[in-house]
């Protein structure tokens, strides 16, 4: 039987790079966190926003359902974004997750609708073929239940890195039919031009500076 699919909106990042949450930050309007987990939650069963522990008095965070990372899988881990999606598993443990990090500003429903039409839920994992490196992007991903159940028993034992993980194991890939839709907004001149692509007005584009 075809486990349920859950989304996941990751948002429990420092962004260091970003200087500022990277969250909050409005594209036209409306902080990148809402927009997300409105897009991803057109395409699931449910939904939840990922967070670490400190993240919970923030009110835009605490008005989302939310799932909080687990201390141990943090301590096991060290950090990332597969702490938040073995938390996820863990607190949900029969669910697939379509996990989708909250830096993608340009990601469109057509994407999100394409890959959960691709899903193969026989196979580790859904994922599109990144445009930068070739290889699976694991934050715009389903992940079903049994391979989070195999990588949490593997966290005990070493740290987990996601991309490659996916590369070595049986994934059904697809191509990405929209440029950019999957490009990463990490630091502030990224943001500019995500604004810029997304037709923001000039006055949130001279402020996002």
């Amino acid at each position: 039987m075809t486990a349920l699919l859950c989304g996941l909106v990751l948002a429990g990042g420092e962004s260091r790079r970003m200087g500022q949450d990277k969250a909050a930050l409005p594209y036209g309007g409306r902080p990148q966190l809402a927009r997300a987990f409105d897009q991803l939650e057109r395409h699931v069963e449910r939904c939840f926003v990922s967070i670490r522990p400190d993240q919970q008095p923030d009110p835009l965070r605490a008005s989302y359902p939310c799932i909080m990372d687990r201390r141990e899988i943090k301590d096991m881990l060290g950090g990332g974004p597969m702490v938040g999606v073995l938390s996820a598993h863990v607190a949900y443990p029969g669910v697939a997750w379509l996990v989708v990090a909250c830096d993608l500003p340009l990601l469109d429903d057509t994407t999100l609708a394409a890959l959960v039409h691709g899903r193969n839920a026989a196979l580790a994992a859904t994922a599109y073929v990144s445009e930068s490196d070739g290889l699976p992007e694991p934050l715009c991903t389903i992940w079903e239940p049994a391979t989070l159940a195999a990588l949490n028993r593997q966290a005990a034992n070493r740290k987990i890195r996601p991309r490659q993980m996916l590369a070595g194991s049986a994934v059904h890939l697809l191509e990405v039919k929209k440029t950019g839709a999957l490009e990463n907004v990490n630091a502030p001149d990224e943001r500019k031009q995500a604004l810029k692509r997304l037709g923001c007005s000039e006055q949130e584009v001279r402020c996002s500076i």
